[in-house]
């Protein structure tokens, strides 16, 4: 059985003949009884991986990390297959009917100036597919499921498009001001401190829209950098005989002056 299965070089149909194999009565344990719900944060997970490896630069681990990606979608498929539903050759089918109908300017007779140009027509296309009649229809099908941080984006971006904007950058770091206030005064007068600290975030991504710098992307940035200095701040203190727990705030404070100044080269 193993070796029949053994081959110099795998296609995209011997992955579908696999996952049909695992999925059946003599298959897998585990993979025959997965459901689209069971395994939804496998696919998450498995994106972001991909996404890591494209961050690192790491073309060997991105191709690798493709495949689990490619796995998750022939694997809904086949579930989907097994009961009845739509099968992998329908998911291809659609996503090139797709590709085609929102290239016109290659696949048909429209001409386009720039790359600019190609998204304004891509939208439009998309917004007739998707029956979006107007620009609240178009804000609400920004998918729910997306990190927090790129749905906001996407949204301030619709609403920019219908004419809801700042003219310019001052407006949103006023509004930023504004929401630190109401935030402030929330958290003195036991307001509601979850609704404005999220009204305070939203601001924050809309002057990342105007930068634009991917929100997304900064606040990765961040985290690292917090990770960084807070290790050259324990090297530190583990250089002086003593753990952070040790040390008072005062003390940690210095010692994450001097890891800046470290990280900085000073």
């Amino acid at each position: 059985m193993i070796d029949s299965w053994r081959k110099e070089h795998y296609s995209f149909n011997d992955l579908v003949d696999i996952v049909k194999l695992l999925r059946s009565e003599n298959g897998c344990p585990w993979d025959k009884v997965q459901t689209h719900e069971s395994i939804r944060r496998n696919f998450i997970e498995e994106v972001y991986e991909a996404v890591e490896a494209i961050d690192d630069k790491n073309p060997g681990l991105l191709c690798e990390e493709l495949g689990d990606v490619l796995l998750q979608v022939v694997f809904h498929a086949r579930m989907e297959e097994d009961c009845g539903g739509f099968k992998i050759d329908d998911v291809t089918d659609g996503i090139c009917r797709k590709l085609i109908l929102r290239h016109p300017h290659v696949f048909g007779d429209i001409s386009v100036r720039d790359s600019d140009e190609v998204l304004a027509n891509w939208d439009e296309i998309k917004k007739h597919e998707k029956g979006l009649n107007s620009h609240s229809d178009a804000l609400r099908s920004v998918a729910k499921s997306l990190p927090a941080l790129i749905r906001a984006e996407k949204v301030q971006h619709k609403a920019a498009k219908a004419g809801f904007d700042w003219p310019d950058i001052g407006g949103a770091f006023d509004k930023l001001s504004e929401e630190i206030s109401e935030l402030k005064e929330a958290v003195n007068s036991g307001g509601n401190v979850q609704d404005e600290l999220g009204d305070l975030i939203f601001s924050a991504v809309n002057i990342a829209r105007f930068l634009k710098v991917d929100p997304e992307g900064a606040l990765t940035g961040a985290s690292e950098k917090f990770i960084r200095r807070f290790g050259l701040m324990e090297e530190q203190a583990e250089t002086s005989g003593k753990k952070l727990e040790e040390l008072s705030l005062a003390e940690m404070d210095k010692l994450w002056d001097s890891a800046k100044r470290i990280e900085a080269g000073g």
